[in-house]
């Protein structure tokens, strides 16, 4: 079987099903991968094979360099990372002892036994070992949001203000605002209704308020707005009337309830949930991301997924427009997260996401058991459906009331019911806007194992080396010499330094002294049309042997010092100043020395490909540039290979007619010689009976004459035929032939990508404030 569908950005997902038989044929089952960004539905039973048609889907994607984010509420997606090339019965061991035991079978000799299994299996559906070989080399991870399970993902460090983008957009920004307070709400189990809690209200306005100055609000800032809010109004009525403090204070202690749990601690480990991190590798690579979410309860859940898919929409309206799919959004189970009557927080950016995804090359995809499960204004925004085996009639009517009334030729809706009624495992119809026609088939053998829900502990073991590679880069951030210090009730500081004191809610009343800058740096340059600026917030620990300030050693802070309080608290201790600080008055040495060193180490980094021609955007990382670059040439071969086929389908119509014409020419003349031989026959025998003249005898001889030149002219005939087959075949060949090298021509790896910088003049820093910071120890 020809494997150009790989170049094609063509899915493989299975075989054509005949409708007589309900067997297998030899038609493969291929869909484009750009029509997912019309979104697709898989609706089936449980054992219907839902799971296996998903996550066939997934690995076309990463085949195709297309990575994936999968919200998991169940545990089966998980089973996307049990691959293994070399089918090695000891890597099967642990992923069925579970079975083994319940089948009273050997663990050794069943993991064989199924190790063997697959391999056949994926054999027989035309796949190789190659196949599983890149898809096993693809990076997937599984994160379980707070659990140690998998591994760790922070999603309450910062509720991060919504790129300008969605800032900008007033029906954007107010479904985000909307669905990440009711979010944050229903996690301390709070529905609200946005018209009428005050809750909802006030945090609202706290959000907003918060975006609009670009300031990040972490869980313990959130407390403290909620009790002291920096607005004295809400509408025309004042903040106490209408949320009085003793109110207010009640909501704060749920949030600090929360925060003081011990399971909380999970939420806050791991890395960002940075959507672009979680797609793509350093060098561009597509990744798997499965957010596994069996574990958490249904608050959790909810407010997880709605942070989830707003960070998603967040990411995605930083994207550049395209009509190739760019990336796939998929859960498992949307049950409950998108209902058709109730309005839970997660269903705002699900339907946010499924009518504008396809603009940014996003495709959603979504799994449920039931077609009433889904939302009916989501319905109209699904272009591709996948149903198969149905619970209920009642089920099976309403999806062949979905399907509307155009069905198409192949199929009658009575058939429809009948073979939906009688539909075997993995089997499912396809009906897709993208196609004319209903289709029937089967699902392909998955390159993963398909275990079915993984527990917690197989998803810690599968996930050990990842955890062990997370917790060492965590703590080499975290690490460092520690400052070795006495601590003093009383310092004497030249009151022309500044000082600032980080709040101390531990109560420990200890601080260290840190120096702290805000400076700005201005980059230009006409020719490249750039015109940046960016702010710059810089901690450097103070060592008190220090001899002199090195910025180098400073690292960036999110949070800007000059917004503590100014005086120290009571009765605190003070770590010791270096004598070179506190020499310097107003700290001048200091901020020249910072702007040196901004000088000499700051420049706007830009990447460049010549060949496509492409530029990175300032701000734009090497990792966003490659990934651009990717899409850029990926959209450029889809366009080449459509018009190569185009250009080939022409040739293929001409052969094709005459390909017609020959095999009409051939039952012709076949026609002829056969009516010849007839003839001639009958009178050869009159002849031999002597019932003939010698005048019809050679009329017979000459008929016998042409029976032998009909005979030639099909002969000539047929090898027309076989020639213009045999063109046929040379022409595809050599479509894909062209189709490899033009797959070879557009491969990023083909790419010189050469770094640029462009350095700030010295006229363009600025340094707007430089103080101690005392940090709490």
């Amino acid at each position: 079987m020809s494997k150009s569908y790989e170049k094609l950005g063509l899915f493989y997902l299975g075989k054509d099903v005949d409708k007589e038989t309900m067997e297998a044929t030899e038609a493969l089952t291929l869909l484009k991968n750009k029509n997912f960004t019309t979104h697709a539905a898989i609706i089936g039973m449980t054992g219907s094979g839902k799971t296996g048609l998903g996550i066939g889907m997934i690995e076309e994607a990463a085949l195709d360099n297309i990575p994936s984010i999968i919200i998991d509420p169940k545990g089966d997606m998980g089973n996307l990372c049990l691959t293994d090339p070399d089918f090695s019965a000891s890597t099967f061991e642990p992923w069925i002892e579970d079975e083994a035991e319940s089948k009273n079978e050997e663990t050794a000799a069943y993991a064989e036994l199924t190790a063997e299994q697959w391999k056949a299996g994926i054999e027989n559906w035309d796949q190789e070992r190659e196949r599983v070989e890149r898809f096993h080399a693809v990076e997937k991870t599984i994160y379980t949001p707070g659990s140690s399970a998998g591994v760790a993902i922070n999603v309450m460090n910062s509720l991060e203000s919504p790129p300008s983008e969605v800032m900008e957009e007033g029906d954007a920004l107010a479904a985000y605002l909307k669905s990440t307070v009711t979010g944050l709400l229903s996690f301390v189990g709070i529905e609200a209704d946005p018209l009428e809690s005050k809750a909802y209200i006030l945090l609202a306005q706290i959000l907003s308020k918060a975006w609009m100055h670009q300031e990040a609000l972490n869980i313990e800032q959130l407390i403290g707005k909620i009790i002291s809010p920096s607005f004295d109004r809400i509408g025309v009525l004042s903040l106490e009337d209408f949320y009085p403090q003793e109110e207010r204070f009640v909501l704060a202690t749920k949030f600090n309830a929360l925060l003081a749990s011990p399971g909380f601690a999970q939420w806050l480990k791991g890395e960002e949930l940075d959507i672009q991190k979680l797609l793509y590798d350093e060098k561009g690579k597509a990744k798997i991301a499965i957010f596994s979410i069996s574990h958490l309860n249904d608050n959790e859940r909810m407010f997880f997924v709605t942070l989830l898919l707003n960070r998603y929409i967040a990411w995605m309206r930083r994207q550049s427009g395209t009509s190739a799919l760019k990336t796939l959004l998929y859960m498992d189970e949307i049950f409950g997260f998108f209902p058709p009557t109730k309005n839970p927080p997660s269903k705002e950016p699900m339907l946010l996401l499924l009518k504008q995804a396809r603009a940014f090359g996003v495709g959603v995809v979504l799994s449920t058991q039931n077609p009433v499960d889904i939302d009916y204004k989501g319905l109209s925004n699904i272009g591709t459906w996948f149903i198969g085996r149905l619970q209920t009639s009642q089920d099976i009517d309403r999806v062949i009331e979905g399907l509307g009334g155009k069905i198409g030729s192949v199929f009658s809706k009575n058939e429809i019911r009948n073979i939906l009624s009688h539909l075997s495992k993995r089997t499912f119809f396809l009906k897709s806007a993208h196609l004319d026609h209903i289709r029937l088939f089967t699902t392909r053998w998955a390159l993963s194992y398909l275990k079915g829900p993984l527990k917690q502990t197989e998803i810690s073991q599968l996930m050990q080396e990842k955890k062990r590679e997370q917790s060492a880069l965590m703590s080499s951030v975290t690490s460092g010499e520690r400052i070795h210090q006495n601590f003093e009730p009383f310092q004497k500081i030249d009151t022309s330094i500044p000082q600032y004191y980080e709040p101390d809610i531990t109560g420990n009343n200890h601080f260290l002294p840190t120096l702290c800058a805000k400076a700005k740096v201005h980059f230009y340059q006409a020719k490249r049309s750039i015109d940046e600026e960016y702010e710059y917030l810089l901690e450097l620990p103070l060592d008190p042997e220090e001899q002199h300030i090195d910025w180098v050693e400073a690292r960036e802070i999110d949070e800007d010092f000059s917004s503590y309080p100014p005086t120290a608290p009571q009765q605190a201790k003070f770590g010791t100043l270096p004598k070179t600080v506190l020499e310097d008055k107003g700290l001048k040495r200091a901020a020249r020395a910072l702007e040196e060193s901004l000088y000499r180490t700051k420049e706007l980094e830009l990447f460049r490909s010549v060949s496509p021609r492409l530029e990175s955007k300032a701000g734009e990382s090497r990792m966003d540039f490659v990934i651009r670059l990717q899409d850029s040439l990926n959209e450029s071969k889809e366009e080449a290979i459509e018009k190569l086929q185009e250009h080939y389908s022409k040739k293929e119509k001409i052969l094709l007619d005459r390909l017609s014409r020959a095999k009409a020419q051939v039952e012709k003349e076949s026609a002829d010689t056969q009516n010849s031989l007839i003839e001639t026959g009958i009178a050869i025998l009159g002849a031999l009976f002597g019932k003939t003249t010698p005048t019809k005898i050679g009329t017979a001889v000459r008929k016998g004459s042409k029976v032998l030149k009909e005979h030639g002219d099909r002969g000539r005939a047929e090898e027309r035929v076989v020639e213009i087959k045999t063109a046929l075949q040379e022409l595809e060949y050599e479509l894909e032939e062209k189709i490899d090298l033009l797959d070879e021509a557009y491969r990023i790896e083909n790419c010189e990508i050469e770094r640029l910088g462009i350095r700030p003049r010295r006229s363009d820093i600025v340094i707007e404030a430089c103080a101690i910071v005392w940090r709490v120890r």
